[in-house]
């Protein structure tokens, strides 16, 4: 008798998963909370019953405009795209929106499982270039994953970290959010490590051909400054973004980069509880 091998979630079409009954009017119910502090309250109280009964399993959905598989079980990201898109980074993605143009050239750096890369590939049309970067194995997979369920043809999935020297790193990871790796140790005792490729953010940009950076977003854990740092230091002023959303991780930086973007002409625009925002006018 032949033995079957098991089947695993990204073997199966897109649909799937797609989330029925109670779950399907939990995801319902969240998504349309208000943004208040009772409407959070609320939709955070169902999101944790929403993931009881998901009991690890993922779900197909569409969310900021774009098809996804999410796992939410174990990743922040996944749980805020797919319970709570409304509450995502609003105020960093109204701002990345208003800028987009005809060309729109954006890299999206830790781009976990697609959630800006995509948000920019629906609304940016079909002349845009979008590269999404993310080291992890695993999410990447997931992110490679939801690319193809999508029609938009402009995204490029990128799996490698950036640093300031190329090579191969230790990327550390954190078993209760896959969503948090770094090339710098992280604050969680119970992550595990795993040896991926490195580059430069100069390095990649050059060797994918680009002329110009609209923006790019930085969520890295920490590392912002490994990545920026040489960037702005060694690539042509042409090729500074004119727009970026990073993580604030200024506690783990060993550099005053707010300080830095302010030398290179930035001005911070907005903070948020996760993010900065900065804009440099054009010459």
């Amino acid at each position: 008798m032949a033995i079957t091998e098991p089947t695993s979630p990204e073997d199966l079409p897109f649909g799937a998963f797609a989330p029925r009954g109670y779950l399907a009017r939990i995801i319902a119910w969240t998504r349309a909370a208000p943004d208040s502090f009772l409407g959070r309250k609320f939709a955070y109280a169902l999101r944790r019953l929403g993931l009881r009964s998901l009991d690890g399993q993922p779900v197909d959905v569409e969310s900021l405009g774009a098809r996804m598989r999410l796992y939410p079980d174990g990743n922040v990201c996944e749980k805020r795209v797919l319970f709570t898109p409304q509450f995502f980074d609003l105020i960093e993605r109204d701002l990345l929106a208003e800028r987009l143009r005809e060309g729109f050239r954006f890299i999206d750096i830790g781009a976990n499982i697609g959630a800006y890369s995509l948000f920019v590939a629906a609304k940016a049309g079909p002349g845009a270039r979008i590269l999404a970067v993310e080291p992890q194995p695993e999410v990447f997979a997931r992110l490679a994953y939801n690319i193809a369920q999508n029609p938009f043809g402009t995204v490029k999935a990128i799996a490698c970290a950036l640093a300031d020297k190329p090579g191969e790193l230790t990327l550390f990871l954190d078993a209760a959010n896959r969503g948090e790796s770094s090339v710098r140790i992280l604050r969680s005792s119970s992550g595990s490590t795993v040896r991926v490729p490195a580059t430069t953010l100069l390095a990649l940009v050059e060797s994918e051909g680009y002329e110009r950076l609209d923006a790019i977003k930085l969520d890295v854990e920490g590392a912002e400054d490994l990545i920026l740092e040489p960037f702005l230091r060694d690539a042509p002023e042409a090729l500074w973004p004119g727009f970026i959303i990073i993580e604030d991780s200024r506690e783990r930086w060993q550099i005053d980069l707010i300080a830095l973007l302010g030398q290179k002409g930035y001005s911070l625009i907005a903070q948020t509880r996760l993010n900065l925002v900065f804009e440099r006018k054009a010459n």
